[in-house]
């Protein structure tokens, strides 16, 4: 099989692709979103997604035939609960995988009870909407440790040579406060710049900056919590190439960008 690359992504907020947004605060994600079929190699076996929204003692993996979805957001319209992502599970991979961490020294497991987050099912569904492609589910580790996530995606890395796609599903800017509040642009931007830098920059010297995001300008601000910032290190620790900035905007006044590292 054809390698396949792996990528950064944002998964926006909320169920927010499936709202009404008159002011098209989320468009230009959408598209890059519904853009990722056609940017890979061939499709893909499988997707492996590393989502911000689940945290673990160790690694874990959706293990389920046919996962159900976790309507994990809050407040927004009742038909944004109904939706539906009937992706397949694939409990091979989730195997694989958690072996694959094994091997390398760190804690990982299988969970057959876990479904699908939003950090999953709503960008996938704009990606996918056929949902016809099996999708596993991985944690982030309690620790938020970036070493550490930028050392299980180089253990991973294997999976790409086996027609898997792995996504890190976050955003690049996560900041609550900072969302339409102009005075977060500038120093959403200064992180964006150093962020485009550092992931663009070759592996080695990338897993050095990105172990010290919180030093970056703007690091810390952009990321109160870094769980939504994580994902990012699995997906370029999967990678021994520079990294290629697919898409920038300016959303709701703060800079959000994707990356892609083949």
């Amino acid at each position: 099989m054809t390698r396949q690359p792996t990528f950064f992504i944002p998964h926006g907020g909320g169920p927010c692709f499936f709202m009404d947004d008159p002011k098209g605060n989320w468009t230009t994600m959408a598209e890059f979103l519904d853009s990722l079929p056609a940017r890979l190699p061939e499709p893909p076996k499988a997707i492996l997604v590393v989502s911000g929204h689940w945290e673990t003692d160790g690694f874990a993996f959706t293990g389920a035939e046919h996962p159900t979805l976790l309507f994990d957001y809050y407040g927004f319209p009742q038909h944004t609960y109904e939706l539906r992502f009937d992706a397949p599970g694939a409990p091979g991979l989730a195997a694989r995988a958690a072996g694959l961490l094994q091997s390398a020294g760190f804690t990982a497991a299988v969970d057959p009870q876990r479904g699908y987050d939003h950090g999953v099912f709503i960008p996938l569904k704009v990606a996918w909407p056929n949902a016809d492609v099996p999708v596993v589910e991985m944690s982030l580790d309690r620790s938020l440790d970036p070493a550490m996530h930028l050392a299980a995606g180089k253990a991973l890395a294997p999976l790409r040579d086996e027609g898997v796609l792995i996504l890190g599903s976050g955003m690049s800017f996560h900041n609550m406060r900072g969302y339409g509040n102009p005075q977060a642009t500038a120093p959403s931007q200064a992180f964006d710049q150093w962020l485009g830098a550092a992931a663009t920059a070759p592996a080695e010297s990338r897993a050095e900056a990105l172990t010290h995001w919180a030093e970056a300008p703007g690091g810390r601000f952009s990321h109160p919590r870094e769980e939504h910032l994580l994902p990012l290190m699995v997906a370029a620790g999967a990678s021994e190439a520079a990294g290629e900035t697919v898409w920038s905007d300016l959303v709701l006044s703060t800079a959000i960008s994707a990356y892609r590292f083949d």
